[in-house]
């Protein structure tokens, strides 16, 4: 089976030198690419320069996280892609059980290894941990990381079918991910992986963490956690991923109460003094509004592959966290 690890790079040249080298000593068995989303640095000159044996794929504008992967995805032939953020550094032998696991269970349609804390690689990373899900109010979490609280990774989190993987490091097969339509390039970044993920589920397939997998994440490469843009592209695309997806029945009342919670948490925003946050909420509620009125029927998932309407957690997540104390995933009941 080939592999192709594809590597989505915006200006991103420090984490190519540094992260570069460790993606192809431990992926010997993978082809490397590099697909540059309009980088302005000196990115490409580095990849001509010091990486001639990775492939390059390059274009003139930042179409995003999502637009750039299904761009450069398009112009690659392979069995599996991997979708790696420039700043991870794969642990030797991360690959082969990934695709062991994708080998025996032919019905999983995307996977994650877990992630570690690059530095601190006892600890989980925020990013995906060890593979996430949502509650009843579309509120996504990771076992091992609970909002703010990483858990130390000690072997409580065995391989898993979850609800999504993270798209700092998401395995999916080649055919399953053009069949479901790729990454929803209106989102542009942020909450994409959990869409996409979310329609292979409604198509009949699962969704992995892979436990003997492990690479390590920097982090906050591309958007720091309090830029205004960041906020802006997680409130939105939150509520567009809940349009798309839910069983019609549950739509309203659930986007409903979750405009509510939105604005609460756009309250503690002003009283924190985040005023850029709090304009970020706003410009997400009216984000989602445009979509509704000209664009929502141009990305949902074709009729012929709605199979089934994936559940997660039922409860509320943040209940649980900032009311019951529930700080782990192990504390939480399914």
């Amino acid at each position: 089976m080939s592999v192709a690890v594809v590597i989505l790079n915006y200006n991103g040249r420090k984490f190519l030198a540094d992260f570069l080298p460790i993606v192809l000593e431990n992926s010997p068995d993978a082809a490397i690419y590099v697909a540059d989303n309009g980088s302005k640095d000196d990115s490409l000159h580095l990849l001509a320069t010091s990486f001639p044996q990775v492939s390059v794929i390059s274009w003139a504008e930042n179409l995003g996280y999502a637009g750039g992967y299904n761009f450069a995805l398009g112009q690659i032939k392979a069995d599996y892609y991997v979708l790696m953020n420039s700043d991870i550094a794969p642990r030797k032998g991360w690959l082969a059980p990934l695709l062991a696991h994708f080998d025996a269970n032919p019905l999983v349609g995307a996977a994650q290894p877990y992630l570690l804390d690059y530095q601190k690689p006892e600890y989980f990373e925020y990013a995906g941990a060890a593979g996430g899900y949502w509650d009843s109010y579309g509120y996504p979490f990771c076992r091992g990381r609970l909002f703010d609280t990483l858990e130390k990774s000690e072997g409580q989190y065995a391989t898993a079918t979850v609800n999504w993987a993270t798209g700092a490091c998401l395995m999916v097969r080649a055919d399953v991910y053009q069949k479901v339509g790729g990454l929803d390039a209106y989102l542009f970044a942020h909450m994409e992986e959990i869409d996409l993920c979310w329609r292979m589920q409604r198509a009949g397939y699962t969704i992995a963490a892979v436990a003997e997998s492990e690479v390590l994440h920097v982090g906050g490469g591309t958007l720091n956690k309090e830029n205004p843009f960041k906020t802006y592209l997680n409130f939105r695309n939150n509520l567009i991923l809940l349009y798309k997806n839910l069983e019609p029945s549950q739509r309203f009342y659930t986007i409903f109460l979750r405009m509510i919670l939105d604005g609460i948490a756009g309250i503690k925003f002003l009283t924190e003094g985040k005023f850029s946050s709090f304009t970020a909420i706003l410009k997400a509620h009216y984000g989602f509004y445009v979509y509704l009125f000209s664009e929502k029927e141009k990305h949902n998932l074709s009729a012929d592959l709605q199979k089934m309407w994936p559940q997660s957690y039922q409860g509320s997540i943040l209940k649980a966290y900032f009311l019951e104390g529930k700080k782990k995933f192990s504390q939480l009941k399914f």
